[in-house]
């Protein structure tokens, strides 16, 4: 791959992520996680993610009401943690139905080569 196909690919790869990652984390945040220890359930399942492009999403996701963020300050530092909100799990339902499809019609084209 020339380095003008290894650009045109990267810049798809980061299209795909960016739609990928907010069912990730609408996934993830069923289970109340705060950043740090969200970036490493993300790499734990596969799917890297830069912080700087992780906490804007969070507080998008927020300020859209599909997050609740809560600070825990029973701990020495405190975190502020995220939690799927019922209006995020009914998207993300919606979301990964779509995603099941999708993926259904991908490894469809991809057997069929007519």
């Amino acid at each position: 791959m020339d380095e003008d196909q290894g650009k045109i690919l990267a810049t798809h790869r980061q299209e795909l992520r960016r739609g990928t990652l907010v069912v990730a984390c609408l996934l993830a945040c069923r289970t109340p996680r705060y950043g740090y220890a969200l970036l490493e359930h993300l790499a734990d399942a596969r799917l890297d993610a830069e912080a700087n492009t992780l906490y804007p999403l969070l507080r998008r996701l927020e300020v859209q009401g599909l997050l609740q963020a809560e600070w825990n300050t029973d701990e020495p530092r405190p975190r502020k943690y995220y939690r799927t909100t019922p209006e995020g799990e009914a998207i993300v339902a919606e979301l990964r139905d779509d995603w099941l499809r999708l993926t259904d019609s991908m490894t469809r084209l991809g057997k069929d080569p007519s």
